[in-house]
């Protein structure tokens, strides 16, 4: 592997623009108008999790810049005020796009998103009754004297900051700020006129009666004016050995929520004398400032009311089943026979919650080992186990605390697990069990015979209905045996390696990621066929890249889907002219990780939970599976073949690792996740 220093796109900058593909099916007029409005919603629940964890993450290292400057390779406060010109870049479209196409395209479809200043006398009334027996006892005004306390704002909540003026004297002018209620619907459909629909937020209903809460001070003109703070998220796990994991993580949690602000999000349109004022009383750098949209929580627009018809969103795509996996039978008895895969979405999640459930009554059961990542709110896999438990068979669940933002929900299913019987670990301290795996031991004949389901994706019955995974069912012993390894591992808090089929962290990924890629440079430099394509969430590991390099100049022809960030440039003079890079982003989120190397002409397919990232290889316990069945493979081939000559929601990264939005021809157009649906409908 070369030494030298290779080029790199950094992280968190190759992080926007994979955002920006996000607003561009926003931009996209193909895309139905709701749906185009959620790609609003979902650019902007990405970017304040960028802010609480990415951003928060470069801020810490702005003060130690210098002492791991040459470790880091490049200079946080830099690449703070480049996110900080992107994302104002950014937050410019997404008001246009909201502003001026959304919204008054939505006027042209008679739906009428309205202000407080848009309201006739008798929709100000219906408004003003909502207000006064919904919204009104939810409020809690604080005023704002030179001696109070400012108070502490909550992280992501959306508050009004409040300017009250009497007889226009600046002498006379007070502050106060006041919360959003988090707990009501966003949106109020208005009684239908004509034929024309309207809808009002709640943060417009308040404005319009501002008067009803201020009535006793008397002042003439009161203005509100939308403000957000995104806080650092990240958790501080420092423990005493003696206090349970569960425990010191509780109390991190407290403490996330008042963590150091990272962005200032706000109302464009905020006087300069009110933004100044709340920069001196919260303290904030100018790189934290962010002038936004007039509302914030942007993310509840992924749940605006559809009043317009069908065609205002994607078209209905009912699940499929798999061809030959009949849930009317015992499944166990049918993959004892063969392999079969579930390919999500397009095809149900009803197939994994079947397994644990026949595997809960099944008195040749005797034990289930699952690791689980995230989990739907309202769980059948939790019911499934729970059943188990009660049912008599071991159940041990390995369910990881420290999954992001999940935290306070994998505690509150630990308990529920722990309540019905079930044996539950917490995973290892320093590492996350990120794995997506389940090993189901059946007493068959006086012997031990284990069935796995094996997923690139979380056992997740709500995210298996957006998320694109592929979910593979075996009996193969020899793949089922290593992974009872894996379960024995985790079981006694380690790690073991020399697995001859699976591909495991992070003792083993990389080595074995190696050895697959320099199997193809030694092809390629006997003038053989050699050729690797990699799919995964995010390439950001230097040490993979620079290997990838290396097969690119030694003639190994590279595709690379990646939905995310890409630290690898392709096209580049001397590093990766072999390498092409997509990322297709469309209705459905892109979430599988597929590893194919040409091996002579015998393809070798990996599917896995680990995106290249350093931490997926060196600090969690990730699975890699081989797929062995023919048939399978075929298809995940094929899959892969469908993507790979996408051209309507596939964008091509260029050199400086950018992707500009797709423009498709006329003819022959090929849409992904559409042509595999019809595929898998057809075929299997």
């Amino acid at each position: 592997m070369s030494e030298k220093k290779i080029p790199l796109l950094n992280r968190e900058i190759s992080w926007l623009y994979f955002n920006d593909r996000v607003l561009q099916e926003a931009a996209n007029p193909t895309v139905p108008l709701l749906e185009r409005l959620r790609f609003l919603a979902i650019f902007s629940s990405n970017l304040d999790e960028f802010y609480r964890v990415r951003v928060s993450t470069l801020n810490r290292l702005v003060h130690q810049s210098e002492k791991f400057k040459n470790l880091l390779g490049y200079h946080p406060k830099k690449i703070l005020n480049q996110i900080k010109r992107i994302v104002v870049k950014q937050e410019k479209r997404f008001n246009f796009l909201f502003n001026q196409q959304i919204v008054k395209q939505l006027g042209e479809r008679k739906i009428f998103i309205l202000n407080e200043q848009q309201l006739n006398v008798s929709r100000g009334e219906f408004v003003k009754q909502y207000f006064k027996e919904q919204i009104l006892s939810t409020l809690v005004p604080i005023i704002l004297t030179k001696d109070s306390h400012f108070p502490e704002l909550k992280d992501r909540a959306e508050y009004f900051l409040i300017k009250l003026t009497k007889n226009g004297k600046k002498e006379q002018v007070k502050y106060a700020i006041m919360e959003l209620p988090s707990n009501l619907k966003r949106f109020l459909v208005l009684p239908q006129t004509n034929n024309l629909q309207f809808v009002i937020l709640v943060d417009d209903i308040i404005r319009y009666c501002l008067d009803e809460i201020f009535f006793t001070l008397q002042y003439d003109q009161i203005d509100a004016y939308s403000i957000q703070i995104t806080r650092d998220a990240e958790l501080d796990l420092q423990h005493d050995m003696s206090e349970k994991f569960i425990d010191v993580l509780s109390k991190s949690l407290q403490k996330r929520r008042k963590g150091k602000p990272m962005r200032l999000l706000y109302d464009s349109k905020l006087p300069a004398d009110m933004l100044g004022y709340l920069v001196s009383k919260l303290e904030l750098a100018n790189e934290s400032l962010i002038p936004g949209n007039r509302y914030h929580n942007f993310k509840d627009f992924i749940s605006f009311p559809n009043i317009g018809g069908p065609e205002l969103e994607y078209e209905k795509m009912p699940q499929l089943s798999v061809s030959g996996l009949d849930l009317n039978k015992s499944l166990f008895s049918q993959i004892a026979l063969k392999d079969y895969i579930v390919h999500f979405p397009y095809q149900s999640f009803d197939y994994t919650v079947h397994l644990l459930r026949e595997a809960a009554i099944d008195p040749k059961v005797k034990e289930i080992e699952i690791t689980l990542y995230r989990l739907a709110e309202n769980s059948n896999v939790i019911n499934a186990l729970i059943n188990a438990a009660k049912n008599g068979k071991k159940v041990h669940c390995f369910l990881e605390l420290k999954a992001r933002f999940d935290e306070q929900n994998n505690i509150y299913w630990t308990n529920k697990l722990e309540e019905g019987g079930v044996l539950v670990d917490y995973g290892i301290w320093d590492y996350k069990v990120h794995s997506k795996i389940c090993l189901i031991s059946r007493l068959e004949k006086g012997k031990k015979v284990l069935y796995a389901n094996l997923s690139t994706g979380n056992f997740n019955e709500k995210t298996a209905k957006i998320y694109c995974d592929h979910s593979l069912f075996t009996a193969n012993q020899s793949i089922n045996k290593e992974l009872q390894r894996v379960f024995k591992g985790l079981h006694r808090k380690t790690f073991y390696k020399d697995y001859q089929h699976l591909i495991v962290s992070p003792l083993e990924s990389r080595k074995k990621l190696f050895k697959l890629i320099d199997h193809e440079i030694d092809q390629a430099k006997k003038k053989k066929t050699a050729y690797i394509i990699l799919k995964m969430n995010s390439l950001t590991d230097e040490h993979i890249i620079s290997k990838l390099y290396d097969a690119s100049n030694a003639g190994v022809k590279i595709q690379l889907i990646v939905r995310g960030m890409c630290s690898l440039l392709p096209g580049l003079k001397g590093y990766s002219e072999n390498i092409k890079v997509i990322s297709i982003i469309d209705r459905f989120l892109e979430h599988a990780r597929v590893y194919i190397f040409c091996n002579k002409g015998v393809e070798k397919i990996y599917l896995s939970s680990a995106d290249l990232m350093t931490r997926n290889l060196d600090h969690r316990l990730e699975v890699g599976f081989p797929i062995f069945d023919e048939e399978i493979k075929n298809q995940i081939r094929d899959i892969i073949d469908i993507q790979l000559r996408d051209n309507t929601k596939a964008r091509h990264f260029n050199s400086l690792g950018n992707t500009p939005a797709v423009r498709p021809k006329a003819y022959n157009k090929f849409r992904a996740q559409y042509d595999i649906y019809r595929y898998l409908k057809e075929n299997y």
